[in-house]
């Protein structure tokens, strides 16, 4: 089965999505994601400029060489861009040789694990009542699993509060917006969020939260510490990761559930904190970590240690790259939960996919290949819109911190 012909297809349908699109002599196309969310462009031009041209002729069966062609014959190794592109490919090639196959993916990579896969929705709010509101809603929509965030007292903005309800999109301008941040208020703050959200929902539902980098190692420890009463599934990116001793200091202080690793793009990104045991659970994910090739690797070094996976699934992740992830997330052993932050109408339709949610658990399909495909014609009747993450300046004297 040679590649023919391929293509990145970039399009904005309520956000910013990079496709790529592979063809072959038997007619057969297969698809990935390639979209960096707030550098999408970098990666189409990788992809057309580099890599599409090192395509043509080759055998898309040969993921695996494939892989390895990418990765070590660029000769500049790893990063976000790299990653996302050899990602794409890999994505697409699974979804040809199980198309070829006439099998959903799950089953190429060993069958199932499980009967469906556990997802956590997210419920944000202006203010604790405003949260807890919400937290209710996603538990009577079925959900099993609810990630809780709160607009604090003082501040403008805060991570994860959006506005309007299911739909959150960061990337909010066409220029970088400036949020302001006090690690004091978040502090006292969130220890009373979940003391609320504990007392009118109870216990019979799991609990997240996110920090995004935004905390010190004894911070997160202190924040870990002070949530162990609400027992809370993880508190996810607690303090930023480049240092991974840093996590270290955080188990040596508190008994919450750790977990990281939505913007890493490689197993050597994650080494150190699976084998020493920092972490609990493991987020990259199929866009950014070399595609189902690549995270199959993640996983299996995760496993030696009873870490177990959480993959990233926000917006910024194309229903292409969720429904790579169901399927990989119905095969894999040390499956602990994934991400579902559901997509705009604009989005799902531009998208067909094959993949369900129902009581809490999403169903990747039975049809061959991954199960989600891409409506050229729609597609081109949105645009690219230049749209950047924001930034993050400390309240007290506008110093820029971790956004």
């Amino acid at each position: 089965m040679k590649i023919t012909n391929a293509r990145a297809i970039v399009c904005s349908p309520g956000r910013n999505f990079v496709t790529l699109k592979i063809e072959t002599d038997q007619g057969l196309t297969g698809i990935g994601d390639a979209t960096l969310n707030g550098r999408e462009l970098a990666v189409s031009a990788y992809l057309t400029e580099h890599v599409i041209p090192c395509l043509i002729g080759r055998d898309a069966h040969q993921i695996e060489d494939i892989w390895q062609y990418l990765y070590k014959g660029a000769y500049w190794r790893r990063g976000p861009v790299t990653m996302t592109a050899i990602a794409a490919v890999d994505t697409a090639l699974w979804d040809l040789k199980a198309k070829a196959a006439g099998l959903p993916l799950y089953q190429l990579l060993g069958g199932k694990s499980r009967s469906g896969v556990m997802v956590y929705g997210h419920a944000n709010g202006s203010d604790i009542e405003h949260t807890v509101d919400e937290v209710l809603r996603y538990a009577d929509m079925g959900y099993r699993a609810i990630r809780a965030q709160s607009g604090v007292p003082g501040l403008d903005k805060v991570y994860g509060v959006g506005r309007g309800n299911l739909f959150y999109e960061p990337a909010d301008a066409d220029l970088p917006s400036e949020h302001d941040w006090s690690t004091e208020k978040y502090l006292r703050h969130t220890p009373q969020l979940f003391e609320r959200i504990r007392e009118k929902l109870g216990f019979d539902h799991h609990l997240l939260h996110d920090v995004h980098h935004r905390l010190t190692p004894i911070e997160a420890g202190r924040l870990g510490k002070s949530l162990e009463p609400y027992n809370l599934f993880w508190i996810e990116d607690a303090t930023p990761a480049e240092n991974q001793e840093a996590f270290r200091l955080i188990r040596q202080h508190t008994t919450t559930p750790l977990a990281v690793g939505e913007i890493f793009n490689s197993i050597w990104d994650c080494k150190d904190l699976v084998q020493n045991q920092l972490i609990d659970f493991i987020r990259t994910t199929v866009v950014h970590a070399g595609g189902i090739t690549h995270l199959r690797r993640i996983a299996d070094l995760a496993s030696l240690y009873q870490v177990r996976t959480g993959c990233h699934g926000a917006t910024d992740l194309s229903p292409v790259c969720m429904g790579a992830a169901l399927h990989f997330d119905l095969w894999v052993p040390n499956f602990g939960i994934q991400e579902y932050m559901r997509h705009t109408d604009e989005t799902d339709a531009v998208f067909p996919h094959a993949y369900t949610f129902d009581r809490g658990m999403l169903y990747p399909g039975d049809v061959p290949g991954h199960g989600v495909d891409i409506d050229e014609k729609l597609a081109a009747k949105y645009p690219y819109k230049r749209a950047y993450l924001p930034v993050n300046r400390l309240q007290q004297d506008g110093t820029l911190w971790n956004w």
